[in-house]
């Protein structure tokens, strides 16, 4: 919730209008609960956009972006939130965990990734693009943490949230 890519997204986000909130995992920083690899950290997603849902106007178009771990457990949520019109998964960790889940997704899948990433290495990206048509967006010679392009990332994120939604009919 602290790290300082999440923290500029959801800066970046409110300046553009848009709600954001940010959480932690359970057993992260304050908050109650232990790690439980993966399985009831996607229901801390579907308990925040519930939580999000509940204090924005109905038909307000929403989408989930996390970070790292955060974009895995948005991404597999994702699919079970109806609500929810787009993914951006920033950092995931491809090179663990098993993503074949995203190739059933049916939202648009965004990923942001350093070309130097080591938890995200770009031939898993392209494999990702590959099953799942996620549309990633590289950024030359950043790493997982993206140190000193926060903004950068925030900006990234803001075009794919708010760019028009995709049609399978041509306009």
């Amino acid at each position: 919730m602290d790290n300082s890519v999440v923290v500029a997204v959801a800066r970046a986000l409110e300046r553009a209008g848009m709600a954001a909130l940010r959480f932690n995992f359970g057993g992260v920083g304050a908050s109650e609960g232990v790690y439980d690899d993966g399985r009831a950290e996607r229901n801390d997603v579907y308990a925040a956009a519930a939580a999000l849902v509940a204090r924005v106007p109905p038909g307000t178009p929403l989408a989930i972006v996390g970070y790292s771990f955060g974009a895995m457990m948005g991404a597999m949520a994702a699919g079970g939130l109806p609500r929810i019109g787009r993914v951006v998964a920033i950092a995931p960790p491809l090179a663990f965990g098993d993503w074949s889940f995203a190739a059933t997704l049916a939202k648009p899948l965004h990923v942001i990734v350093g070309s130097n990433d080591r938890y995200c290495p770009l031939d898993a990206v392209a494999r990702l693009a590959a099953s799942a048509g996620a549309r990633p967006t590289v950024l030359a010679g950043a790493d997982h943490f993206f140190a000193g392009r926060e903004e950068e990332v925030a900006a990234t994120v803001l075009r794919h949230v708010v760019e028009p939604p995709l049609s399978d009919t041509p306009s």
